[in-house]
């Protein structure tokens, strides 16, 4: 199984996992499965660290390399496709996040209860 973490998530995964779900910390774990994370998710933990809404210890690429998770990028088509998406979610980087499960077909691990209203596969955080 291909997933996506919601950006939460991979905060969780970095602070030792105390807030996942046993199913998500056991979808991570299982070394079957690819991990992905989203260029959108650099850009949003970038952002609130820089306005004070967020702190975080460590080095988020390091962090990246040392969980084996994978970088996606955001392309063209996956900005193009917010476009499409219903209004369940406001929030522009989770409609992006979204947007790239979509095309990509990855699940999403996430807890926030407006995605999951959209036609993806998740998994609870």
């Amino acid at each position: 199984m291909n997933l996506l973490l919601d950006t939460h998530t991979l905060i969780w995964v970095f602070d030792g996992g105390k807030n996942l779900s046993e199913e998500a910390k056991h979808a991570i774990e299982d070394g079957r499965n690819l991990i992905y994370v989203s260029a959108v998710t650099a850009w949003e933990i970038t952002i609130k660290k820089s306005i004070g809404k967020l702190r975080l210890k460590g080095d988020y690429l390091n962090g990246l390399k040392q969980y084996r998770f994978i970088s996606l990028n955001i392309t063209t088509e996956h900005s193009l496709a917010v476009e499409f998406l219903a209004n369940h979610h406001k929030d522009p980087f989770d409609r992006l996040l979204i947007a790239q499960a979509m095309h990509e077909k990855l699940a999403i691990v996430t807890r926030d209860s407006q995605i999951i209203k959209y036609p993806i596969s998740t998994i609870l955080a």
